[in-house]
């Protein structure tokens, strides 16, 4: 149906433009949420989605709909919106080129998923928890297929299909007067979630996290569980976006070839990644998928582009121009970014120091200078290579591009939360204020 819908779009603008896009995409969608123990949301639902994008004169136009009626009246919209925005030779759509495989991106196991059996799953994940003596505050699941297609008026033409499977839970328990929250999630492009083992690690957290003690105020080692990784790096990763690069936003501008983290590190955005939550054959722009290693051995290798924003430095794409919907035009942005250290640590090697498994506040780091201040959460103590006891409200600062220098790989599971593919991280010297 989609090069059907394709084929109409063509018909109405190719002699009406100097070039276009077509992008169509096509989501089944089974969505669940929970408030505390009871279901209060349930979607089941197919939408098709039409995102067109024209050139004419230099000129960019872009128009959307998911109503398949008024396919050519979204196509001349899209045409005469371009009276609306400046002449720019920089505006390209993608070339076609060779077209690279990807694996492990689709389960079958979709196909034959029902509501019914999806609302058993999560009621079976509340369950386990509620078994583990923890009130569950919030949790849901999702599972998706979706499928897309790419064309352009320079001949391209790419189909990407995948699924991808999501299951939260937050929950708190009571106990003396106490009161301890926790909250983790899984996604995967397949069925393969384990919830019993999500729900028990949840509920164990939440277990160690009450009956906290204060911590005297000092500078630490620091290790950083996967969420609260994730939420300095935030900072960090948009220094590599190459529009903050060419508008002077990013103070890794100019330090290409230097050293600016830890020699141990090696960051590869990887779309072809097997299983990878971002995995495709093309991006957002139809430009074939394609590894680029942002970091090598510690030095600065390259940003990431889109098609406009390479153009504007003279430079090809790196494939990096990825759409959240059609309801979008794409966006710089990395795909599956896999942290790979030459050399790991055990927690065991600490002597003394910090775990925090998440941090608050995060978004309000400084952009450009990566100063921070956060809020540690679910937060222990690490004596002699174990953690200890859970720590009181702290905040912990810092800059995220000094920390990033030393930074050093924990020897843990490595999980993909988001784009990023990480152990837990060790940091050095982070001050962190007890309360």
């Amino acid at each position: 149906m989609i090069y059907e819908i394709a084929d109409d779009i063509k018909k109405v603008i190719e002699n009406k433009c100097d070039a276009y896009e077509i992008y169509i995409d096509e989501t089944k969608l089974i969505q669940l949420d929970s408030l505390k123990e009871e279901l209060n949301f349930a979607k089941e639902e197919i939408e098709t989605g039409i995102a067109i994008r024209v050139l004419k004169d230099n000129r960019p136009g872009f128009a959307f709909t998911s109503n398949l009626d008024k396919i050519e009246q979204t196509s001349l919209k899209a045409i005469d919106n371009t009276k609306l925005t400046k002449a720019d030779e920089n505006y390209a759509f993608a070339e076609a080129d060779k077209v690279p495989d990807v694996k492990k991106v689709y389960d079958t196991k979709f196909n034959d998923l029902s509501l019914d059996e999806s609302v058993d799953f999560l009621k079976n994940t509340i369950n386990i928890a509620s078994d583990e003596g923890c009130e569950v505050t919030g949790s849901g699941f999702s599972a998706t297929e979706g499928r897309s297609l790419v064309q352009n008026s320079n001949g391209v033409s790419i189909e990407n299909k995948g699924t991808g499977f999501g299951l939260g839970l937050s929950v708190t328990i009571h106990k003396n007067g106490e009161i301890a929250t926790a909250y983790n999630s899984q996604s995967s492009r397949f069925f393969d979630i384990n919830n019993e083992k999500l729900a028990n690690e949840v509920c164990n957290l939440a277990k160690k996290s009450l009956n906290t003690q204060a911590l005297t105020t000092g500078d630490y080692d620091v290790v950083l569980d996967y969420y609260a990784a994730i939420g300095l790096l935030q900072t960090f990763l948009g220094a590599f976006n190459g529009e903050n690069v060419r508008r002077g936003r990013s103070i890794l501008k100019d330090k290409l070839g230097e050293e600016i983290v830890s020699s141990d590190l090696t960051i590869t955005d990887n779309p072809l990644l097997e299983k990878g939550l971002f995995t495709s054959k093309c991006d957002g722009e139809g430009s074939a998928s394609q590894k680029a290693d942002l970091i090598k051995d510690g030095v600065l290798n390259s940003f990431i582009y889109d098609i406009y924003t390479a153009n504007c430095e003279g430079i090809k794409t790196t494939s990096n121009g990825l759409r959240d919907s059609y309801l979008t035009t794409p966006m710089i942005s990395p795909t599956n970014l896999e942290f790979k250290f030459t050399n790991k640590r055990d927690l065991s090697e600490i002597d003394s120091g910090v775990l925090t498994t998440s941090v608050l506040g995060a978004h309000t780091a400084n952009p450009i200078s990566g100063d921070f201040s956060v809020e540690a959460s679910n937060a222990f103590k690490i004596e002699n290579g174990e953690l200890t006891s859970p720590i009181s409200k702290a905040m912990i600062s810092g800059n995220v591009f000094e920390i990033m220098k030393s930074v050093e790989g924990l020897n843990t599971e490595v999980k993909q939360y988001g784009s990023c593919i990480i152990p837990k991280l060790l940091v050095h010297n982070l001050r962190v204020v007890g309360q």
